[in-house]
C-alpha cells in the first residue's frame, strides 16, 4: 500500500521533534490548552468521518440511533493508497479536513510529518483504553509518553501461513517450520511442476513484514533526525534468501491481485502464500475452486522453536487537525473500535480483525472456516498477533520508499539486479529524499 505525502511545507523544528520510536513532540496544543480541548462541546455535535471500509454506515447507524446528540456522517471512499489519503492532505491544507478519518499504520507518520492529526492522548478516556489494545498496534499510534496518542487502533494483519493441505499431503511435503524447510518444500514442489509462492513485486509491504518479523527496522527516529536503513543485517538475510528464491526458479513472480495471480492459485500451481489475516478472504474469493483443501499454520521462523510474527497491513481512526469537537470525535473512535457491537459489524459486514485483545476472541471469529476444511484458522493468527515486535516504525515519505523499492524488485525478478541492491537504491532516493523536504536525517 503506497500513499502520498506532502511534508514539504513543515518546519525543521516541527520535523525535527517529531519522535516515532519512543520521544515527545513539540506541538503548540499539546499539555493543559490542548487538555482543556477534550471537552464535551455545547449542544448536539455533527462529526464528519471519511473511511472505505465495507459495512463501515452499519456501525455508524448504530452510533447515531444510541448517541442522538453526538451524530456522525459517514463517506466512504477508496482505500488511502488509491486517493483518500491525498484528498485529506488538501483538505488539511485548505483547512476543510473531516473531523475524523482511516489512517493506515504505516501512513501516520505522513500526517505527523504534515502536523495533520490531533494529540487525542489528552483525552482520559484515550489514555484509560490503552490496555484494551495489542501492545503492538498501540505502539503503532503512540509517541513517546503516555498522552501522544494520534489515533484509535482500528484492525491489524498479523501474517502466517496459508498453504495447500491438500497438495503438501498427497506428495508428502512436510508443512515447513522455519524458512530453510520452507525453501526445501520449495525445491520439492518446483521439481513436480509447481511453486511453493508468489513473489510480489509490487506489494512491498509483504516483504516489510519479513523484515518485522526478523527483527529488523527500517527506520528509527532519535528525537533529532531519522536514521534510514533498508539494508540492515536483518534486511539483507531476508533479501538474500528470496534473491536465491528467484534464482533458482522455486517463486513465480505474478503481478498481484490479477487474474493471472487468482489462476496461479485456483489451478494449484502455487501451493502457499505467507500474508496477513485478511489474505483468507483473498484466496477464498480469488481461488474459488480450491475450497477446502486449504489450511493456516504459524509463518516459518529463522530459527528452529522461534515464535515471531511479521505484520502486513492495519488501520485507525485519527482524528484531524482542527476539529471542534475533539470529545466527541475521541468518544466515537473509542466505541468503534472497542465496543462489541461495532466490532462484530465491521468483522461480519469487512472481515476487520480487532485490535483489541477482546475483539480477538468475538464469538465470529471462533468459528470453523468451510474453505479452510473447517479450521479455525483465526487461532493461529490470534496467536501471532501476540508476537508481532511492538517498536516497528514507519518513516514519513513510505509512499517514496515503496515505489523505489518496487521499482528495483521489478527489475530484481527479470534478472536486472538483485532485491539487495533494489533496497540499497531506494535508501539512498529516500534520504535524498527527506533532505528535499528538509527532513531531519542521521548520518
Amino acid at each position: 500500500m503506497q500513499h502520498t505525502t506532502r511534508a514539504g511545507a513543515i518546519g525543521v523544528a516541527l520535523l525535527a521533534a517529531i519522535a516515532l520510536a519512543g520521544c515527545s513532540t513539540g506541538d503548540s496544543d499539546s499539555g493543559t490548552d490542548a487538555a482543556a480541548s477534550c471537552a464535551p462541546s455545547d449542544g448536539p455535535v455533527t462529526l464528519e468521518f471519511t473511511s472505505w471500509i465495507p459495512g463501515i454506515e452499519d456501525a455508524v447507524k448504530m452510533w447515531n440511533d444510541e448517541n442522538p446528540d453526538i451524530t456522525v456522517k459517514v463517506q466512504t471512499g477508496p482505500n488511502g493508497n488509491s486517493g483518500t489519503y491525498q484528498n485529506f492532505f488538501s483538505q488539511l491544507e485548505a483547512g476543510n479536513a473531516p473531523d475524523l478519518g482511516q489512517i493506515e499504520y504505516d501512513a501516520i507518520s505522513s500526517f505527523r510529518v504534515q502536523n495533520g492529526l490531533e494529540n487525542i492522548g489528552v483525552c482520559e478516556e484515550v489514555v484509560a483504553a490503552k490496555d484494551q489494545f495489542i501492545p503492538w498496534t498501540w505502539g503503532q499510534v503512540t509517541l513517546g509518553t503516555a498522552d501522544e496518542v494520534y489515533g484509535v487502533p482500528q484492525d491489524s494483519g498479523p501474517m502466517a501461513l496459508f498453504y495447500r493441505s491438500d497438495l503438501f499431503e498427497a506428495n508428502g511435503i512436510a508443512v515447513p517450520t522455519t524458512w530453510a524447510e520452507y525453501k526445501t518444500a520449495a525445491e520439492q514442489i518446483r521439481a513436480l511442476g509447481g511453486y511453493i509462492t508468489n513473489f510480489s513485486t509490487s506489494d512491498i509491504n509483504q516483504f516489510a513484514g519479513f523484515v518485522w518479523q526478523a527483527n529488523g527496522d527500517w527506520f528509527t527516529n532519535d528525537g533529532d533526525a531519522w536514521t534510514v536503513d533498508l539494508t540492515g543485517d536483518e534486511s539483507t538475510t531476508v533479501a538474500e534468501y528470496w534473491q536465491d528464491l528467484i534464482d533458482n526458479d522455486l517463486v513465480s513472480s505474478y503481478p498481484a491481485w490479477t487474474e493471472e495471480w487468482n489462476n496461479a492459485y485456483n489451478s494449484g500451481e502455487v501451493w502457499s502464500w505467507n500474508s496477513a489475516v485478511w489474505g483468507a478472504n483473498s484466496i477464498s474469493s480469488g481461488a474459488p475452486d480450491t475450497a477446502g483443501n486449504w489450511s493456516v499454520a504459524p509463518s516459518p521462523q529463522w530459527e528452529a522453536g522461534q515464535s515471531s510474527a511479521g505484520n502486513w497491513g492495519g488501520s485507525s481512526v485519527a482524528v484531524f487537525k482542527g476539529t471542534e469537537h475533539l470529545y466527541e470525535a475521541t468518544k466515537f473512535a473509542l466505541w468503534l473500535n472497542t465496543s462489541e457491537e461495532a466490532l462484530t459489524a465491521l468483522n461480519v459486514s469487512a472481515n476487520i480483525y480487532p485490535a483489541t485483545t477482546e475483539g480477538l476472541s468475538l464469538p465470529s471469529l471462533q468459528e470453523g472456516v468451510e474453505f479452510y476444511g473447517g479450521q479455525a484458522i483465526y487461532d493461529v493468527f490470534a496467536e501471532a498477533a501476540g508476537q508481532v515486535n511492538p517498536d516497528f516504525v514507519w518513516g514519513p515519505t513510505m509512499t517514496q520508499t515503496y515505489a523505489d523499492v518496487s521499482d528495483g524488485f521489478k527489475k530484481a525478478v527479470t534478472g536486472q539486479g538483485t532485491l539487495l541492491e533494489a533496497l540499497s537504491s531506494a535508501q539512498d532516493s529516500t534520504i535524498s529524499t527527506l533532505k528535499a523536504q528538509s527532513i531531519p536525517v542521521a548520518e
